[in-house]
């Protein structure tokens, strides 16, 4: 197969599978999602992102119908059917299929949703450019939920500015991208934003953080605001799909490029660890 579609254990290519259009997922976002990458058919650090769906819908109080073990068994033997080794891989619990009603549906099941396609990560040494915009979403950015309509429309702006990713804001204090973590280093330490309701805690955050602490850099878990942003010594994003790449540019002021070295450093352990665990 060249592309891979899965719903409550019908499987085809994306183009062909359907669904409800009862599914809390079409009329409310009413559901939860995750996505890595997989290399050589092994899919990178899968039971951490698989532990994070689980945790997103328990906090939506979504109950899947199936097993943490269960579900990281189903997409090993799915990504086994495409033709590509190396695929993006997404997944997705919708609370369920129901009349549309605000209130939960009677029936607790919830829908599962696999897409599969063949894919890579980014280029980690590609420099990136941003622009800014304000923060618009809501309180509880910590759950991967499909509500993600502000995180489209900045991404649009990306697309008609030009550039690579949007840096978002509250009050000219950053939270995170459109699509992504950013942290900054300044005086050899790494600075994020908390993990708390206003971002996505990411899994390759929680990687260029573990790598710092390795490599001994310091590393704080601290709100930042824009202008502190622009004077970092460094600018890093970090996803799924970006281990860990530079920003060169923001809002068409140049910035960082003071700590080349180390950033260096992190995008070289970062990407080994990655090609490590997907050997196949």
């Amino acid at each position: 197969m060249k592309t891979l579609g899965y719903y409550n254990g019908t499987v085809d290519e994306l183009e062909k599978i359907q669904v409800p259009m009862l599914d809390r997922a079409c009329y409310f976002g009413d559901g939860v999602y995750d996505v890595t990458y997989c290399r050589n058919y092994c899919i990178y650090e899968l039971e951490e992102h698989v532990d994070r769906i689980f945790q997103s819908a328990k906090l939506l109080e979504i109950t899947p119908r199936l097993t943490k073990a269960e579900l990281c068994e189903l997409l090993k033997s799915l990504v086994k059917q495409l033709d590509s080794p190396n695929q993006w891989v997404y997944f997705q619990f919708s609370r369920g299929t129901g009349i549309r009603s605000h209130a939960f549906p009677e029936e607790d099941r919830s829908n599962l949703w696999i897409m599969l396609k063949p894919g890579e990560i980014k280029d980690t040494y590609a420099p990136l450019r941003c622009i800014t915009a304000a923060d618009t979403r809501f309180y509880h950015c910590n759950i991967k939920s499909l509500n993600l309509l502000p995180n489209v429309l900045a991404t649009q702006a990306t697309v008609r500015a030009g550039v690579d990713e949007c840096i978002l804001h509250r009050d000219q204090t950053v939270t995170e991208c459109a699509h992504s973590n950013i942290s900054i280093l300044k005086n050899g330490k790494l600075i994020t934003h908390p993990a708390n309701e206003l971002i996505l805690a990411g899994t390759g955050r929680a990687h260029l953080m573990a790598c710092c602490k390795a490599q001994g850099i310091p590393v704080e878990e601290t709100p930042y605001s824009l202008s502190q942003l622009m004077e970092a010594d460094e600018i890093l994003i970090t996803s799924a799909s970006a281990l860990c790449m530079r920003v060169v540019e923001v809002d068409g002021v140049a910035v960082g490029g003071k700590a080349a070295y180390t950033v260096k450093q992190l995008q070289d352990a970062l990407l080994a660890d990655y090609l490590e665990k997907t050997q196949g």
